[in-house]
């Protein structure tokens, strides 16, 4: 057996703000799951300096990731798709039932039931359907949202003296 010498690869540099990029996690129906998927997000979001997009993504990816874990059989996956400026948070599930709005706004005091309306107030936009289906007779949703990294005002020109 020979090997040949090969030169090292140069040290990766940090993918610029402009590029896109990805990040999937898969997860079990465990209670845990959320506080995991919520960890990562923001690990990647501040890592790529994307920060102030960080706690309306948290919430919005901690409400569908629980919905998964406690509505469906699982297991779940969770994606980050940045395409400049814009944040895709994808949560897919076995289940095809997608979530229902109330009838009736909830009690104040009741923990669950508030997803679809932290959505509409919190993204700027989101949706869902069907999953692609990694196997036959696979089925199940995929929920999304979008958070748009705000435009940054023009630097003004320095003022002639």
């Amino acid at each position: 057996m020979t090997h040949e010498a090969t030169a090292p690869h140069p040290a990766p540099r940090p993918i610029p703000l402009t590029r896109p990029w990805e990040y999937e996690l898969h997860f079990p129906r465990d209670p845990r799951a959320p506080h995991i998927a919520r960890g990562l997000l923001r690990a990647v979001l501040c890592a790529h300096e994307l920060g102030e997009l960080a706690d309306r993504a948290e919430l919005l990816a901690s409400e569908l990731a629980t919905n998964s874990v406690r509505h469906t059989p699982g297991p779940a996956a969770m994606r980050l798709r940045w395409t400049h400026p814009v944040l895709r948070v994808s949560v897919s599930d076995p289940s095809p039932v997608f979530p229902a709005r109330l009838a009736v706004p909830c009690p104040a005091d009741r923990e669950g039931g508030r997803g679809l309306e932290l959505l509409d107030h919190l993204a700027d936009t989101w949706g869902g359907g069907a999953r692609e289906a990694a196997a036959p007779g696979q089925t199940g949703k995929v929920v999304w949202f979008e958070l748009r990294l705000p435009a940054t005002p023009p630097t003004p020109p320095a003022l002639a003296a």
